[in-house]
């Protein structure tokens, strides 16, 4: 259920951790293993990890569905985390979110037909000096106009 590259990266991880602390390195693992399977965990998945982990299921399925960086239904292979919350709602994120779902075709939660998008509205990614603002993967977008937002889709591959 986890590859072997997978199981690396995770015990990069664990390793920065004192030995028998092993489960601090959840939220990562559970990051990998999502990467790994379409950008979205399944119960499977997240029982996989916690056996990884050697902690109880429950406790890596309240990670996974506290966080809402965690997919648990298809996701396009680019998720774009709008972020929704007061910063970037005053400064015009609920335009910005019907823009893009017009140019992308989709509404808030569903996959591009073809595949490669997904919107989601998220709380607050700690840039509210930079709102509005959303996430792909890594890389932070903040300051976003139309136009910007534009430029950005239109580069996704």
């Amino acid at each position: 259920m986890i590859s072997n590259k997978a199981k690396k990266q995770i015990d990069a991880w664990v390793a920065k951790y004192p030995e028998g602390r092993q489960s601090s390195a959840v939220m990562e693992a559970l990051k990998i293993v999502q990467a790994e399977n379409n950008n979205q965990l399944t119960h499977d998945n997240i029982q996989a990890v916690a056996d990884y982990l050697d902690m109880p299921g429950i406790a890596a399925a309240e990670v996974a569905t506290f966080y809402e960086n965690y997919n648990h239904q298809p996701m396009g292979k680019h998720v774009i985390r709008f972020c929704h919350n007061i910063s970037c709602m005053l400064n015009g994120a609920d335009d910005l979110i019907a823009h893009l779902e017009t140019k992308l075709g989709v509404k808030t939660g569903e996959v591009s037909k073809d595949g490669l998008v997904s919107v989601k509205k998220v709380e607050c990614l700690g840039a509210c000096v930079g709102a509005p603002m959303f996430q792909i993967g890594d890389q932070y977008y903040e300051n976003l106009t139309i136009e910007k937002i534009d430029e950005i889709v239109d580069g996704l591959k």
